[in-house]
C-alpha cells in the first residue's frame, strides 16, 4: 500500500478486524517512513453478472430493473419494500452461484418461484407478464396449478 500522506510503500499492518458484517476486512496501517496511520479495507471483488436475453443480446444483471418488475406485480399488496428487496437480492445471489452468464429465463423462473412463496397474487401478476398470458384460460390454468401446490386456507 502507498501511504496517503507521503506516498511511500513501506508500511506495516497494526490491526486487522472484520468489518461490514464480515464482508470486508478493516486494516490499520502505519507508514514506516512518516509514521502516519491510516485505514484500508479489503473486500472480495464481485465479478459482473451477465444475462443472456432471448434475442441473443447480453447485458449486465440489473437489480433495479428486476425490482421495478416485482414492485409492479406487488402493487397494492400487503408486501413490504424490504421483502421485495430481499426477494430480488436472493434471486441475484442464486444467479451468482451459477458462476456463469445466466439466461433471462432462469432469472424469470427464479423470480416466479420466490414470488409464489411470498404472495400468490403478485406471482400471478408477474407470471401474466413474464409468460405472456393471452386470455382468462391462462390465468385459470395457473390458478389450478397453484391450488394443487398450496394447502387450503383455514377459516377463522
Amino acid at each position: 500500500m502507498k501511504c496517503p500522506f507521503c506516498a511511500t510503500d513501506d508500511d506495516r499492518v497494526v490491526d486487522s478486524r472484520l468489518a461490514e458484517d464480515g464482508a470486508a476486512i478493516r486494516r490499520r496501517r502505519e507508514c514506516g517512513h512518516c509514521s502516519q496511520r491510516y485505514t484500508t479495507y479489503e473486500r472480495v471483488e464481485e465479478t459482473a453478472l451477465f444475462v443472456a436475453k432471448r434475442s441473443g443480446d447480453r447485458e449486465p444483471f440489473d437489480r433495479e430493473k428486476l425490482l421495478r418488475g416485482v414492485r409492479s406485480a406487488a402493487k397494492n399488496r400487503e408486501i413490504s419494500e424490504d421483502a421485495l428487496v430481499a426477494l430480488v437480492v436472493s434471486v441475484e445471489e442464486a444467479m451468482r452461484v451459477l458462476n456463469r452468464d445466466v439466461q433471462s429465463e432462469e432469472v424469470g423462473l427464479a423470480t416466479l418461484e420466490a414470488l409464489k412463496a411470498l404472495d400468490e397474487v403478485a406471482f400471478l401478476r408477474f407470471a401474466s407478464v413474464y409468460r405472456g398470458y393471452d386470455d382468462a384460460q391462462d390465468f385459470a390454468r395457473e390458478i389450478r396449478n397453484l391450488e394443487k401446490t398450496t394447502a387450503p386456507k383455514t377459516r377463522r
